[in-house]
């Protein structure tokens, strides 16, 4: 039903910017550029209706969710994975303070990690066509996220803070994207930080989806990104540490555009964690951190080689 609701909304979308594709088509510039930034105006309305969207649950219900995952323990491991499929802004980041404050478990932190989805729904709801890939991503995910939170947990015991610790250790969180407070939202921002977030992400889309199109005319370019699809788990999985939400859209778009296997797409998606990497790195003990880097890239790539070679 939401497919064909998104189909619909899309037929309307197409209608209304077909005015301001015949202008660009207009421009003295490559086809290939042509089509990038139509396909990516068109993703416009749909983003913003999509954020609009979370920021509302966002705003009303993320101090629920950080407030049960604080008092959690090794419990934290579902409920973090659960929490971070849904697309709202920073909550890699905060799981991450929370961490470096050990007020939850080490596999909680990698759970998260795991199963965020950063902007990979939103885009994927924006292009209709390709909203199928979302339950089979996002379940995958999320399965991996809390199998491995578990194990983790089970088989690296780590010392949490008891409740009188946690009240005494709670502190300022830190920001999401587009300067977003994470702990003081204001109604105002239901509509500011929607649009914020939409010029950002949309401006990110610009910009792969222009390369991309480059890439896929050049013949030479299109058969090395497409070539080994057995090491591209491992090279996408290293991209997905870059702490930038710029990365899911590169590898959302390039599942769209089809030049990357699924197995690739799911070890990039494991491991971008967002802005939390960063946080990490400012906030937590050196090694410790580099331990959990190791262990999100080891997961990532398994998993997307076991993928591929099953499908």
């Amino acid at each position: 039903m939401l497919i064909s609701i998104l189909e619909k909304i899309n037929g309307l979308n197409e209608a209304i910017f077909t005015p301001i594709d015949n202008l660009i088509s207009k421009l003295p510039i490559a086809d290939w550029a042509i089509d990038g930034m139509c396909d990516s105006i068109h993703l416009i309305p749909f983003l913003f209706i999509v954020f609009v969207i979370i920021e509302i649950l966002e705003f009303y219900y993320a101090d629920r969710i950080n407030n049960a995952l604080k008092k959690t323990g090794k419990s934290g491991v579902i409920i973090g994975a659960l929490a971070a499929v849904f697309p709202q802004c920073g909550f890699s980041v905060i799981a991450s303070s929370l961490y470096a404050k050990r007020i939850i478990t080490r596999g909680t932190l990698i759970a998260v990690y795991l199963s965020t989805s950063d902007e990979t729904i939103p885009i994927l709801l924006a292009t209709p066509e390709k909203a199928h890939f979302i339950i089979p991503i996002v379940g995958i995910k999320l399965f991996i996220g809390i199998l491995m939170g578990y194990f983790i947990d089970f088989t690296i015991p780590q010392k949490t803070l008891n409740n009188a610790e946690l009240k005494a250790d709670i502190e300022h969180i830190e920001e999401g994207c587009c300067k977003h407070d994470l702990e003081h939202g204001s109604k105002r921002e239901l509509i500011i930080h929607p649009i914020l977030h939409t010029i950002n992400i949309w401006g990110f889309i610009l910009i792969v989806t222009l390369v991309l199109n480059y890439c896929l005319s050049n013949v030479a370019i299109t058969n090395l990104i497409s070539g080994n699809s057995f090491w591209q788990p491992a090279a996408a999985a290293f991209v997905g540490l870059i702490p930038n939400c710029a990365v899911s859209i590169g590898i959302t778009m390039m599942l769209i555009k089809g030049t990357i296997s699924f197995g690739a797409v799911i070890s990039g998606l494991l491991a971008n964690a967002g802005l939390g990497l960063l946080v990490l790195l400012k906030n937590n003990d050196f090694k410790d951190t580099i331990k959990i880097i190791l262990i999100l890239l080891i997961i990532s790539i398994v998993s997307g080689m076991a993928i591929n070679l099953l499908i």
